[in-house]
């Protein structure tokens, strides 16, 4: 009588795994977006760039610190950008060294398409949790991603 082997399971994932568990949060999440921004012409990165320096006049470097961006990758993507007339670099009013970027007219019309993408995968992805989660997530993962800044989810 021949012995069957005995039944294999996969591993389990490692929940436990802080690093694990956000990685496979925001590779879904971007996954999604991409997606979702193709539609509109814009990469997740792009959107993000645009919307955050339509806030204020900021230099390339400040951009890129504020979303967590390498020079080289900053560089590619306002060359892209630029290149699709969403953006341009300008002179620096107080500092000819460096660049501020502006955002053009059609740079703002694809942040307001965008952001209605954005939102709306968003809370999609939200709405497997609770309502009082959401809030509770949203609010700890700013508190890790921005120690020390106020919240702009309050």
């Amino acid at each position: 009588m021949a012995v069957s082997a005995p039944v294999r399971r996969p591993p389990a994932p490692p929940v436990a795994n802080l690093g694990w568990l956000l990685a496979q949060a925001s590779h879904a999440l971007s996954d999604e977006l991409t997606a979702a921004l193709e539609a509109v012409g814009i990469s997740p990165r792009g959107q993000c760039l645009l919307a955050t320096a339509m806030t204020g006049e900021f230099t390339q470097t400040e951009l890129a610190q504020a979303i967590g961006l390498d020079k080289t990758t900053m560089v590619v993507t306002l060359d892209h950008l630029e290149l699709e007339g969403l953006a341009v670099r300008r002179p620096s009013p107080t500092d000819r060294r460096v660049h501020v970027i502006e955002v053009t007219e059609a740079g703002k019309r694809k942040v307001a398409e965008g952001k209605a993408v954005v939102e709306r995968v968003q809370a999609e992805v939200l709405e497997q949790l609770p309502a009082s989660e959401r809030t509770a997530l949203l609010s700890a993962l700013e508190r890790l991603a921005c120690p020390g800044q106020s919240s702009r989810l309050r």
